[in-house]
């Protein structure tokens, strides 16, 4: 068996799992709810089917068709975007940054497929509390907010690093800094 020489092809199994798992629950739904039917898992807790057409928190919903379109390429666009990072980062270290960018891609084309294929994107997961109610979302929207989460953790855990991964230790960054001072004297 081949190893990996990049982080895309250690990750596409997480990808590929986020899409799978979105669309097979979709599906369920589908099957099994009319648009609006809904049932309480908990007193916090339903599944009912809603039709987005918008982006997150129904953003655009109401416009005239366009922004299925709209969204639907910037899916795209951010997949290849992040496609080409994952192709580009070494198999080897930066786990948190590639499970990142693994999950929001997954996320991401989960609901392209149901763009293309529906012209909305297919929710069913309401969360709330008495009589305040978070937008419903679906597993390709937790996929995201996971996977931008992650993302933002990684950012604040290593934003002293250079940009390539490298890591260089502490002593090597201060005496390379003495050394431009002592230059520039």
């Amino acid at each position: 068996m081949r190893l990996p020489r990049n982080a895309l092809g250690k990750w596409l199994w997480l990808i590929l799992s986020v899409i799978v798992i979105d669309q097979w629950t979709k599906f369920l739904i589908t099957s099994n709810f009319n648009e609006f039917d809904s049932i309480t898992l908990l007193p916090i807790l339903d599944f009912m089917r809603l039709h987005n057409e918008g982006a997150a928190f129904s953003l655009l919903s109401d416009a005239s068709g366009w922004q299925r379109w709209m969204f639907t390429i910037l899916g795209s666009v951010v997949s290849i975007f992040i496609f080409i990072w994952l192709r580009r980062l070494p198999v080897r270290g930066q786990h948190m940054l590639a499970a990142a960018l693994a999950l929001i891609m997954g996320g991401a084309l989960g609901n392209v497929i149901d763009r293309i294929l529906w012209g909305h994107v297919i929710d069913f997961i309401r969360v709330h509390y008495q009589q305040w109610y978070f937008p419903a979302f679906n597993i390709a929207d937790s996929a995201i907010t996971v996977g931008a989460a992650l993302l933002i953790l990684d950012t604040l855990l290593h934003r002293d690093q250079p940009v390539d991964g490298r890591k260089q230790p502490l002593k090597k960054k201060i005496s390379k800094r003495k050394a431009s001072k002592k230059k520039t004297v």
